[in-house]
């Protein structure tokens, strides 16, 4: 099934700006986006999904009503959301395998059991920027062509991405909007910046950076603490250069909860049975 506009399916491949200036619609969104505020988001609540993560959750969640993700340059946020049962994905997607993540965003959204009830797949997608290697041009084509090739109906709400979220500066090209939050409880999208990217910031952040092709696709277009956030997960890999063995003895997952006061809280690890 298509990917679908104001009902209408989207004829790819289109650019960015080709596709919102045939539906108006989108085109107004993606200005009321760009012209939000950058909201501070607190940790109570929040689930905070890096590069390379997805998370999913729905209104019934009594721990988490907001997920969120920041620090996207060339990279993409993807939120999906159905609107009958509420369930909503969040992803922050870097083009390393775009053709397997689109499927999991999907199946994630479909592992609630009552997906099937009345309701819609929306997606939104927000990030990249106009930059020199048109990495984020590429990823928005591949997002856009993977979402056409589902099974399922999916309506695209919000398209600001690459050029329709640039701006320059000195003649260099930046994003507009580095990340995004959305409220699980009302479907709110809104511009977003976080203080709190637990837990265990360091560790997932090294997880992808051993697993990505370079430090960074966007130097000179990285938010002003990213030098900092890279400095303290080298720290992290230099303290823990075999974390299979020290973060992770006998093979056990590291478990966190939300406390009374919405903080992440450690969880012991259960024993494992002899």
């Amino acid at each position: 099934m298509p990917l679908l506009v104001e009902g209408r399916r989207v004829q790819l491949p289109q650019s960015a700006t080709d596709l919102v200036r045939a539906h108006p619609l989108l085109e107004e969104r993606a200005r009321l986006l760009r012209g939000q505020s950058v909201q501070q988001v607190g940790p109570q609540g929040l689930l905070y999904v890096q590069q390379r993560e997805l998370a999913v959750t729905s209104p019934k969640d009594g721990s988490i009503s907001i997920l969120g993700s920041d620090d996207a340059t060339t990279c993409h946020i993807v939120v999906l959301r159905h609107t009958g049962n509420g369930a909503t994905c969040l992803t922050h997607c870097d083009g390393s395998d775009t053709k397997a993540e689109v499927p999991l965003i999907m199946n994630s959204i479909k592992s609630f059991s009552d997906h099937a009830q009345c309701g819609r797949l929306e997606v939104h997608l927000v990030g990249g920027f106009s930059d020199d290697r048109q990495l984020s041009q590429k990823l928005t084509h591949q997002l856009l062509s993977e979402f056409d090739r589902q099974d399922d109906d999916i309506h695209l709400m919000t398209l600001c991405v690459t050029e329709l979220n640039d701006r320059e500066e000195n003649e260099n090209h930046f994003p507009i909007i580095y990340g995004i939050a959305v409220n699980v409880k009302t479907a709110e999208i809104y511009r977003a910046s976080f203080q709190d990217r637990g837990p265990e910031e360091e560790l997932r952040a090294a997880r992808a950076l051993t697993g990505g092709p370079n430090l960074s696709t966007s130097p000179l277009a990285e938010p002003p603490h990213f030098v900092e956030h890279i400095r303290k997960t080298f720290m992290f890999l230099k303290k823990y250069p075999s974390p299979t063995n020290t973060l992770f003895p006998g093979n056990k997952a590291l478990l966190y909860k939300k406390n009374e006061d919405g903080l992440w809280e450690k969880v012991p690890s259960p024993r494992s049975s002899k």
